[in-house]
């Protein structure tokens, strides 16, 4: 037997608004109880360090006195016309772009011939798909000690190869000398240790593929070739928009490689923005630049990423 439907008279509904008014915030339907926690850690590490950081960009601390001095606008000054007190910006600019450029380049084409590789299914492909996450788990730093060992002038198996082949000379190795392949030293680990993020996105991808549509292009004769260019990359485009999109804003951060193996040396050709402010900020004890560098960084990087989600309509 059904049960009878009761319809709630006027004054009933107003005293069920009234009990849900009294429960308040700390009410368990609420939603914002539950976020609260959330958004005061986000202010209190995201946004408040944000505001700060833009007050301090238009301040110069004096180290002697320990006090503070509204500069207004000269910071961002030095860094557009420059200051023989703080060094060459535009170097550490070209240096980063040069080095985003050709790590980007490197990391996306062998993800991609690798990817195409184990999609294939070869022999032992499952653990070889199990091998590229390992040096993603490595730590930057532990990497870069590792190459900085396998690199060495010396002893370095790295430089013992090229040695062999004549692509390197002990007067100017990977690591010294000069420093004219510094930046090719730490592009080598940077090109191993991230490699396998596009070959586990590209794989993902296309083992997602409709098979129907590749069988279908084999029936009607396409080639190999042809249905790499005009059916995979095409359909794969979502995920290699995304997975550039990530990792162009990680190498504008580049610092942890530089740090254990170059110190920005030799002569500063390794010198990207980031650890550009880290000596600016931490060695020169130029807070206030080192805050005005930072604000550019951040700048830039929100400016690429919205260009480039425009230009290339990624969809998440």
């Amino acid at each position: 037997m059904a049960r009878p439907s009761i319809a709630l008279t006027p004054l009933s509904r107003q005293a069920e608004v009234t009990a849900k008014r009294r429960r308040g915030f700390f009410s368990a339907n609420n939603p914002w109880l539950w976020v609260a926690p959330a958004v005061v850690i986000l202010l209190m590490y995201s946004v408040f360090p944000l505001i700060f950081n833009i007050l301090v960009s238009f301040q110069h601390f004096r180290a002697s006195s320990k006090t503070w001095e509204w500069v207004g606008f000269r910071n961002y000054e030095w860094m557009l016309f420059g200051n023989p007190l703080v060094g060459d910006f535009g170097s550490a600019i070209v240096i980063t772009a040069v080095y985003t450029i050709i790590a980007l380049g490197a990391q996306l084409t062998l993800g991609l011939f690798i990817a195409l590789l184990l999609d294939a299914r070869p022999w032992l492909g499952n653990i070889m798909q199990t091998f590229m996450i390992l040096p993603m788990v490595t730590a930057p730093v532990i990497a870069g000690l590792i190459f900085r060992l396998l690199q060495h002038s010396d002893f370095g198996v790295i430089s013992w190869l090229l040695y062999g082949v004549g692509a390197l000379t002990k007067e100017e190795p990977l690591l010294g000398g000069t420093g004219q392949y510094a930046l090719f030293a730490l592009l080598i680990v940077e090109i191993w240790q991230w490699t396998p993020f596009f070959v586990l996105i590209i794989l993902a991808g296309l083992k997602s593929l409709p098979h129907e549509i590749i069988e279908a292009a084999m029936v009607d004769g396409a080639s190999w070739f042809q249905r790499l260019t005009r059916i995979k990359i095409p359909m794969l485009f979502g995920v290699l928009t995304v997975g550039i999109l990530f990792r162009l804003i990680e190498l504008y951060k580049t610092f942890d490689y530089i740090m254990v193996m170059t110190s920005g040396g030799p002569g500063g050709r390794t010198t990207t923005i980031s650890f550009y402010q880290y000596t600016i900020t931490f060695q020169n004890i130029r807070w206030g630049y080192g805050a005005a560098i930072g604000v550019f960084i951040m700048v830039v990087g929100w400016l690429s990423a919205f260009a480039y989600i425009k230009i290339f309509r990624v969809k998440w």
